[in-house]
């Protein structure tokens, strides 16, 4: 008896493997490695600022007041209140969209979803930019790296939106077919596909955090 062929393993980020699972796609693997990828988002202007943020300094930079280099603040519970308010409000439940849906189909969950991926950007946004100054604070090195964490904010975050705007699309995809099928469980469904995105978006964060926990570390030594 001949088998159904088996599809591929879905690996990477959780919410690809999310989406490929709710919507039963197929993604292909790509055969490209990590900084293959990357060179194609970036531009000879990006590459400009990049090399400008990594490139050799002008010169031996003058240290950091201490008072500077300790903010009053703690990153790691700034980064948290900001990770826990987002989390409550994307699984908060979304009545208006619920009761919309019967009249207007998916168009009321896709202005749902949209509006708490532009909610997660207004966030997250100001708060990578507090730890960078925090860790600009810390030493020379640490500056050089908030600013390197700053230009590929820049280069990158036109090539993530555009990604991450495709995620309605593919949760339509999901919606219709679970309402074909008279399958409930959407609502669930999308609050774990935002819960994925969050994931995602505060990858910079954490990489700051750690950065600043290895400053901290170097500090007291």
């Amino acid at each position: 008896m001949a088998r159904a062929p088996r599809r591929a393993e879905i690996t990477g980020a959780a919410l690809v493997r999310l989406l490929a699972r709710l919507t039963e796609a197929d993604v292909p693997e790509s055969r490209l490695q990590f900084a293959q990828r990357l060179a194609h988002w970036v531009g000879w202007a990006d590459a400009i600022s990049l090399y400008g943020a990594l490139g050799p300094a002008g010169g031996p930079a003058a240290p950091e007041p201490a008072a500077t280099r300790q903010p009053a603040n703690d990153p790691h519970a700034d980064a948290e209140q900001v990770r826990q308010q987002l989390t409550r409000w994307l699984v908060e439940p979304a009545d208006e969209a619920r009761e919309a849906q019967d009249a207007e189909g998916y168009a009321p969950w896709r202005r749902h979803c949209s509006s708490r991926q532009n909610g997660m950007e207004r966030a997250i946004a100001p708060l990578r930019e507090r730890l960078r100054r925090q860790l600009a604070a810390r030493s020379p090195a640490m500056a050089r790296l908030a600013e390197v964490d700053a230009v590929m904010e820049q280069v990158l975050a036109p090539q993530e939106q555009r990604l991450l705007a495709t995620v309605p699309g593919w949760l339509g995809k999901h919606f219709e077919r679970l309402r074909r099928s008279g399958q409930p469980g959407f609502e669930q469904d999308l609050q774990a596909v935002l819960l994925a995105e969050l994931e995602i978006r505060f990858q910079p964060v954490q990489g700051l955090l750690e950065a600043l926990a290895t400053a901290q570390r170097h500090a007291s030594t």
